[in-house]
């Protein structure tokens, strides 16, 4: 009868053993290695940081003009496709009828928020009165804790109201700095849309094959990421303050416009700029219809931030960018420090683009590092050697470009 028994296993190979401070001596040194190159990193970042905020002036009109770009360049290549425009008359035409159409819109609204801009700060504040005088009353904090607290909302409130009624730009030089960013912001955008294509091929060629080869790749995946996220926030935006806006027509509340306005703007800075309009919009409701509106436009409000965060930005983005809700308020948090409303707007497209950077970095990674040895096998190093030969070129690119 055939012997089934099953093969003598080789004899496990003998470890080389080491002096225990030999151990720990190499431990200690690849602890003191990484550790230094971790200290070298943050000091690369806080040196970038500096730069960047000695450049910001001209950064800003860059970022934004980017961002314009994103949303201007479809129509500008549909009227150069269909309607067989020239680069630069398509660009100058979708421009302009961009502006033209915001100032529209702007002529529009301008009587309705600037006449009721002051109306809702101290209808925010008069409404934080009244919910501190009924937490008082249950007697759930102590009302020194309260005073403190909705005194530090007031005063804050009150400066907004300030600014909001005498205009952001207080001085002439402030004045002169927007409408400066403002001009190059709109020039480079003109310029974006009509020579835009011609960055990444000339890219290429300076770089060489090879490097141009990832730089293409890279920034042509952060420039899809970041139009999407501009035209999903732009709609995302556009449809919460339409339903909050109804909202706040049918239970009555009469700064309906204004803070639809507001809830559109805000949406653009996520997690934190929805927080802080509905809540406005709850304070006003509360002031001008009582507990019973007040509860209505939060229930309204509550269910559109759902809609929003279970159906809306999912489906528009497709979860493209893939970021957590802490890597958003982080960011959201960190740019709004560092540079006030304009950095909490940049965060998260800044966020998205350098997650863009770090996947095609692991994808490189993993292409170049050999495969984990499977579980119970012993041919875990098999086609170790074809991953490493692979080709070092991005995914989708021809190894000969």
């Amino acid at each position: 009868m055939p012997d089934h028994r099953p093969a003598a296993q080789p004899a496990a190979q003998p470890v080389a053993l080491q002096r225990r401070e030999t151990v720990i001596g190499h431990g200690i040194a690849w602890t003191a290695r990484w550790s230094a190159r971790w200290v070298l990193i943050a000091l690369g970042a806080v040196l970038l940081g500096l730069v960047v905020q000695q450049v910001w002036v001209v950064l800003l009109p860059i970022a934004l003009a980017l961002i314009l770009t994103t949303v201007l360049q479809p129509p500008s290549r549909w009227l150069e496709r269909r309607l067989r425009f020239p680069a630069a008359l398509a660009a100058a035409t979708t421009l302009i009828g961009s502006l033209a159409a915001l100032v529209g819109i702007g002529f529009l609204l301008a009587p309705s928020v600037s006449g009721q801009a002051e109306d809702i700060v101290e209808d925010a504040g008069a409404g934080l009165q009244q919910l501190q005088d009924w937490v008082q009353t249950k007697e759930f904090v102590s009302a020194d804790q309260i005073d403190a607290g909705i005194e530090a909302v007031q005063d804050r409130l009150s400066d907004s109201g300030g600014q909001i009624a005498s205009g952001v730009l207080t001085g002439v030089g402030a004045a002169t700095s927007v409408i400066t960013t403002l001009v190059i912001c709109l020039i480079l955008t003109f310029l974006f849309l009509k020579d835009g294509r011609r960055f990444l091929p000339w890219l290429r060629r300076l770089s060489g094959p090879r490097v141009g080869g990832h730089l293409d790749e890279v920034l042509s995946r952060s420039w899809t990421t970041l139009g999407g996220y501009i035209r999903t926030q732009a709609i995302v935006s556009l449809v919460d303050a339409v339903i909050i806006g109804a909202g706040l027509l049918l239970v009555g509340v009469p700064l309906a416009v204004p803070l639809a306005v507001l809830t559109f703007f805000a949406g653009f800075i996520p997690i934190v700029g929805a927080f802080v309009a509905g809540t406005v919009a709850v304070l006003v409701a509360l002031v001008s219809g009582g507990t019973t509106d007040a509860l209505i436009i939060l229930v309204v409000i509550i269910g559109v931030q759902q809609l929003e965060g279970n159906v809306l930005s999912p489906w528009l983005q497709a979860k493209s960018m893939n970021l957590h809700a802490a890597v958003v308020l982080l960011s959201v948090t960190l740019g709004g420090t560092l540079f006030g409303i304009i950095g909490a707007f940049l965060a998260v497209p800044v966020a998205a683009v350098a997650a863009v950077v770090l996947r095609y970095l692991d994808e490189q990674v993993t292409l170049r590092s050999a495969p984990l040895p499977a579980a119970g096998t012993d041919d875990g190093e098999e086609g170790a050697d074809d991953e490493r030969e692979r080709s070092a070129e991005p995914a989708g690119k021809p190894a000969e470009d």
